[in-house]
């Protein structure tokens, strides 16, 4: 039966404030340990939204230990060095710069996209860095689905995280995004958002 046929079912405005309305940016966590069942969780729904010819180049490395913590945080911008250090788990977020070896793999009905990409890196790096961005953002939505928050940045030396976490090149990191649940003063004020006569045009 093709269950995705006809008109398909909204969020109600529970899941829609979980996702959207009430979730916030967290800048402090809790103590409460987050493991490593919840963090596959996470992937398992943020490996399912789209990427260009479904090809998948986000990498994730998750830190819980306190080794790999101290690894991290060095590179993090001095603002940022608390909110990581509070929280429980740590999720770096990386483009697969090869990640065209999949090709064959993940859109087999055109594997020869793959020797596109090896020819034109360029073309390869924008492809993949748009889609890795996406998918980004569907990891932060993901965390908070699992009845976690997150605290997304990027206020870090790539080039150091890179040299720490991937020497040999292939990664780039992209995102450094906190995980836990809230602990004291976790919120500042909500900023505002612009209206639709800024963000929206209709033809």
């Amino acid at each position: 039966m093709d269950t995705l046929s006809g008109a398909r079912p909204s969020l109600d405005a529970a899941g829609r404030a979980l996702l959207f309305t009430d979730a916030r940016t967290a800048s402090s966590f809790a103590p409460t340990p987050v493991s490593d069942e919840e963090l596959a969780a996470i992937w398992e729904l943020a490996k399912w939204p789209p990427t260009a010819a479904n090809t998948q180049p986000l990498r994730v490395v998750f830190v819980r230990t306190e080794e790999g913590k101290n690894r991290l945080i060095g590179h993090l911008n001095e603002g940022n060095r608390a909110k990581s250090a509070s929280a429980p788990a740590v999720a770096l977020l990386a483009l697969d710069s090869e990640f065209h070896e999949h090709v064959p793999q993940v859109f087999p009905h055109n594997p020869g996209l793959k020797d596109v990409y090896e020819a034109n890196a360029d073309l390869r790096i924008s492809n993949g860095t748009f889609s890795a961005a996406l998918q980004v953002g569907y990891f932060v939505l993901a965390a908070r689905a699992t009845g976690l928050v997150a605290g997304p940045m990027t206020g870090f030396d790539k080039a150091a995280m890179d040299a720490e976490f991937f020497p040999d090149g292939r990664f780039k990191s992209l995102a450094v995004v906190n995980l836990g649940h809230p602990g004291e003063n976790a919120w500042r004020d909500r900023l505002p958002r612009l209206s639709p006569s800024t963000t929206l045009r209709w033809a």
